[in-house]
């Protein structure tokens, strides 16, 4: 098979990593200020303000606060962009991997340096919407991480043995998880055993999707789950909202007994579910269930509203189930990596060098006006997205900012500037640090 991956300027297909980044004046979660030194694939030191050097790459950082970079646990990428006039009927398999590849890189440029991605494995679609997201993974190596969950239609009753045999299938051609919606099967129970039986046969992780509307089948998911073992996945589980408080708690206790990570979605339901209820996040945590969350549905039939951002589904657990910030963080990054059997990440030496630099002070702050973003994946930056503000200038003058030449406006700019790099080879004509520019120029300039 041709390398599809990018390319870079000089022909390379990752770009030229420097032996050393230093990440400079960056404000922490915890309020220090510090240099982070990142070797390789790995962060090797952080210290003090100017303790670490000046060797290597530098990055100025004044201005952003670093945090583990976020990853993105229930993405459809096979149906991703639909609702796009620019997509409108591109369902082809070549369609699927530019909507995919599209939607990935938009979702890295939000942060997201991991992604897991649902796609439908059915007598309907074949595995055709499958070849196409591996492709689209394959082609983003060296810029995010993405994993394919093969999404099972029925696997019971009259279709059962044409399904499970493609389901078999696509493992075979390299889906790294396996996964199913048992809601939509004539015996949820018996479609959650076969999955998990064809998972365990193949050592692969599990992800259902489930509204998770019925007490009774969510028991039988959570005993089969702790059978198991580690490594099953439900999601969105909106339908818990709609449960009695108690009853519920009930079933968020079964689950957390068994292991089971929920990935809720914030925004609401997407395409394979049948009700549009988030889960009830503050319920999950009280009861021990790790929780993760999603972005779902970005831009399809059934919503064509969406970001795909992390830290839009970690702003709305904050906003409207009451998690607080770093609650909310946590479930987008920490458990989110979890979920998808990622290592863990932290700000400290030893650590995988996965990162997020977002213009603020704080997390809080972070997560409402997170519009700058310098994204690391592997010790390299792979995506950087900037911001800039302008007023009008009341017509003293008085007003601070840099004024626009000619247009009667103060300029604030909110994105590259104290970030800028230092290291003047990190720049290349096709954008900063070589990465091909993605987006549009207008008044505010490239953003």
């Amino acid at each position: 098979m041709p390398d599809s991956r990018p390319r870079w300027p000089g022909g390379s297909t990752a770009g030229p990593a420097p032996s050393t980044l230093l990440l400079s004046g960056v404000r922490l979660s915890d309020g220090r200020t510090a240099d982070v030194l990142i070797g390789g694939r790995r962060i090797e030191a952080v210290g003090a303000p100017g303790s670490l050097g000046t060797q290597g790459a530098r990055l100025d950082l004044r201005g952003y606060l670093l945090l583990p970079a976020p990853a993105e646990p229930h993405a459809h990428s096979d149906t991703a962009l639909t609702a796009s006039p620019e997509h409108s009927g591109a369902h082809t398999a070549d369609g699927i991997r530019r909507r995919a590849t599209e939607a990935a890189l938009l979702q890295l440029s939000h942060g997201a340096t991991a992604l897991r991605a649902q796609v439908r494995v059915t007598t309907g679609t074949g595995l055709a919407p499958l070849d196409a997201v591996l492709e689209a993974g394959r082609s983003l190596r060296g810029l995010m991480d993405l994993t394919v969950v093969a999404v099972a239609g029925p696997l019971t009753g009259r279709a059962g043995a044409d399904g499970l045999a493609l389901l078999r299938d696509a493992v075979d051609r390299g889906a790294d998880v396996v996964g199913g919606r048992p809601d939509l099967d004539p015996d949820p129970g018996g479609h959650a055993e076969a999955v998990l039986g064809l998972a365990a046969g193949h050592g692969l992780p599990v992800d259902l999707h489930t509204d998770a509307d019925d007490p009774a089948l969510l028991a039988r998911f959570a005993a089969m789950a702790g059978e198991f073992g580690p490594g099953v996945s439900l999601g969105p589980c909106g339908g818990l909202s709609r449960l009695p408080e108690d009853t519920a708690a009930a079933a968020a206790g079964r689950l957390a007994a068994a292991g089971v990570t929920v990935v809720c979605l914030p925004q609401g339901g997407c395409a394979g579910s049948r009700l549009r209820n988030a889960a009830p996040a503050g319920l999950l945590r009280a009861a021990g269930v790790r929780l993760a969350a999603g972005s779902g549905a970005l831009r399809d039939a059934t919503r064509p509203v969406g970001r795909g951002d992390p830290l839009e589904a970690a702003y709305l657990l904050a906003a409207q189930h009451g998690l607080d910030a770093a609650a909310a963080y946590e479930a987008v990054s920490a458990t989110a990596r979890a979920a998808m059997g990622l290592p863990g990440v932290r700000v400290e030496a030893g650590s995988p060098a996965e990162l997020l630099a977002v213009r603020g002070d704080d997390l809080p702050g972070a997560l409402s006006l997170a519009y700058s973003r310098i994204v690391v994946h592997r010790g390299r930056v792979v995506a950087r997205t900037g911001a800039v503000r302008e007023y009008r200038d009341p017509g003293t003058g008085s007003a601070h900012g840099d004024r626009d030449p000619g247009s009667g406006a103060v300029r604030e700019n909110r994105g590259l500037g104290s970030g800028a790099v230092r290291d003047a080879s990190a720049r290349g004509p096709a954008g900063v640090l070589g990465l091909p520019r993605q987006g549009r120029t207008g008044p505010g300039g490239e953003l």
